[in-house]
């Protein structure tokens, strides 16, 4: 993987372990030679993982909407900075300029960013890994909610493993890198949904 797509939130919170976590993936996935594609932000988690890439000589393209640019949110230290019309243009380029995708911890839009994802990898809009960095245990929930769909019924057995979770970058970087794309639903037949 040349370049990963890393969502994670724009908020800074309280419990300084986040803002470390950031960093720390953006500097790690500089030093293994990965850029880092993210929402160009300047603030909170974004921010953080940028300066950490950037820190460490890693390569960073932001991508943000034109409404979050002009509102001084912008880091303009990233590598390139791609303005874009929208949210789905933005979500777009991600998907675009990336290998693959990690989540790191964030809020709904971090969600948004996730899901669909992983619904368009379920689709075949793209065969690439969708990692979750389940730092402290963030993302405990989210794993089983996401087991409780595939229980169900809701996620089909061809598409349970397209959520890659892992408790390290290392760990997680690893699982991303032996990844099979699966079966999407665009070539499934109609017996098979």
């Amino acid at each position: 993987m040349k370049r990963i797509a890393v969502y994670c939130g724009s908020a800074t919170p309280a419990d300084p372990r986040y803002m470390e976590l950031a960093r720390d993936t953006g500097h790690t996935l500089a030093q293994r030679g990965i850029g880092v594609v993210y929402g160009g932000g300047r603030l909170g988690l974004m921010g953080a993982l940028a300066s950490g890439a950037l820190d460490a000589g890693g390569e960073v393209i932001g991508v943000i909407p034109e409404a979050l640019a002009g509102s001084e949110v912008a880091n303009t230290a990233c590598s390139e900075l791609i303005m874009v019309a929208g949210m789905h243009e933005r979500k777009q380029r991600f998907t675009d300029l990336s290998d693959g995708f990690v989540t790191i911890p964030g809020g709904v839009g971090t969600m948004d960013e996730l899901w669909e994802a992983i619904s368009w990898a379920q689709l075949g809009y793209h065969t690439k890994p969708v990692g979750l960095l389940n730092a402290f245990g963030f993302y405990d929930d989210l794993i089983a909610f996401n087991a409780k769909m595939a229980e169900v019924g809701f996620v089909r057995p061809a598409h349970q493993n397209i959520l890659i979770a892992g408790e390290t970058m290392s760990e997680l970087l690893g699982a991303m890198a032996d990844y099979q794309p699966h079966t999407p639903i665009f070539r499934m037949k109609a017996e098979d949904l």
